[in-house]
Parts: structure tokens; sequence; C-alpha cells
């Protein structure tokens, strides 16, 4: 009896794919780095099949979302294979995983989109051109790799107050509402010298500050003080030194799903179950 519905994300740089069964539940998600978007998705495909013992014949449906889904026009494997918009996906994803009504989806992927989301009610709003694909192109050319698990690595041992201009730099006192630690110019504080450590952590925090910031300003007006982090950035462990600085700051909340990186291809599983 057919009831898996299998979602893929199938991105710029990697192709996350997921099986949700007829209890909606989960089944062990899955990514691989894209080489291109046809290659990817048949491997991510047949190794998801093979490794979760998965016969063809369980699958109801294939579900394809993101940018390389415009690569695909026919069925996967004689299955029946349809589209998802990747706005929708990832709302229904990031609402499935966060048991959030209303909130600001952020997907942080290569660039960096804003999905609202108010019950039934999921639309773009917006984006901003920061993303992983920023760290990785401004490592290359700063640290010569880029390897974002390296860059990662390298910031854990990097001064932040090296690289960035804060508050306290520039002020005797605390202004209002922002404390002596909050930063005041970005790289402003940079030296010639700076150790690779501290360009390192300069980077990720430049592109989670950049893409908080925005994430708050999508939001004024709509009184929406919760905001769902998906995508390949949010496995970055200085999200977690980042984001609850600026929910002191701004009284929000960013949240981060068990499956942050695979909300997109869970919503797109889910797009077709709930049509259905």
């Amino acid at each position: 009896m057919k009831k898996i519905v299998i979602g893929i994300d199938v991105g710029i740089s990697t192709t996350k794919i997921v099986g949700v069964d007829e209890n909606r539940m989960v089944i062990n998600p899955f990514r691989i780095k894209a080489t291109d978007p046809v290659t990817s998705l048949y491997g991510a495909f047949g190794k998801y099949l093979y490794d979760n013992k998965i016969e063809l014949g369980d699958v109801e449906q294939v579900m394809l979302t993101g940018v390389g889904a415009a690569y695909i026009n026919g069925p996967i494997y004689g299955l029946p294979t349809s589209k998802s918009q990747e706005f929708i996906a990832d709302g229904l994803g990031a609402r499935y995983e966060s048991k959030l009504d209303r909130m600001i989806v952020v997907s942080m992927g290569t660039g960096t989109s804003l999905v609202m989301c108010d019950g039934d009610d999921i639309r773009h709003i917006g984006g901003i051109g920061i993303g992983g694909g920023t760290l990785q192109g401004l490592s290359r050319i700063m640290l010569k790799t880029d390897d974002i698990k390296q860059v990662a690595s390298l910031a854990m041992q990097g001064d932040i107050s090296k690289i960035n201009l804060l508050i306290g730099d520039i002020s005797a006192h605390p202004l209002p509402g922002l404390p002596m630690n909050a930063t005041a110019s970005l790289f402003s504080n940079a030296k010639a010298n700076a150790s690779r450590e501290d360009i390192a952590i300069g980077l990720i925090c430049m592109v989670l500050q950049s893409i908080g910031s925005a994430s708050i300003l999508s939001s004024l007006g709509s009184g929406i003080k919760d905001f769902v982090m998906i995508g390949n950035l949010t496995l970055l462990p200085q999200c977690k030194e980042v984001y609850p600085g600026l929910e002191k700051l701004y009284g929000v909340h960013f949240r981060i799903p068990k499956y942050s990186e695979f909300c997109t291809a869970i919503g797109a599983a889910l797009d077709y179950m709930d049509k259905k």
C-alpha cells in the first residue's frame, strides 16, 4: 500500500530529501552536496530509498522544490512527480517543525528569503542577497578556503572585538536600548594584520547579524516576534552566540527547529498531503 510522500529540495549547493509517512512523521532526512541538480537529485533519491529500505511501490508521490527543481520536468523513476512553490514549502515545513502559526520564516541558504506565515496565509515578503554564498565567497578571498566547517572552526578561536566596532568603543556609556557590547559597525575595527581566526568570526558574525537585523526589520508593523530559522546556515555553532544577543536587544525569539536544514523538503511533502 502506497503511504510515503518524498519531498526533495534541490538547491544551488545541496540537495535535501525526506520522506513523510501517512501519520505525517518525518523519516531520516538526508542531504548531499550538489554537483549539478539532476545528478544530485537522482543520486540522493536512490541512496535515500536504499538506506531506508523503501521500495518504489511504497512511494505515493514525489514533490520537488527549490531552484534546481526547474531542471526536472518528468516523473522520477516512473513515480508521480509534482512541484511545490519554494516559499510555500518553507512556510509549511517551518510551521510543522516549530508548531507555531504566526511567524516569519528566515530561509538561510545561499542568500536569504523571508516568508511571513499567519495561519494558512503564507507569503514571501522579501529577502537579502546575504547568506551562505556570501560567507563562502568572502572566505575564499580572505581565508583562501570556502569550507564552511573549517571557517566555523577557525572562528571558535577568534575575537570579535578585534574586527567589529562596538558601542563601548565609541561611547563612555550605554546608549538608549544599546548595551556596550552591541555592534556599532561591522568590520570597522579590523586591522591589516588581523588573524585568520578573527577574520573568520568577523565574517560569520557579519552574515548572521545582517540576516537577523533584516528579519527584525521585516516584521515591523506586523506584531510578529517569532523568527524560525531554516537552511544550512542554521548549523553554524555561532548562531547560538549571535541570535540570543539580538533576542535580548529587541525582545524577539529566534528559533532553530530540529530539522532546520530540511524544512523546505518537509514542507514540499506536506504541501501534497494538505492538498490531497
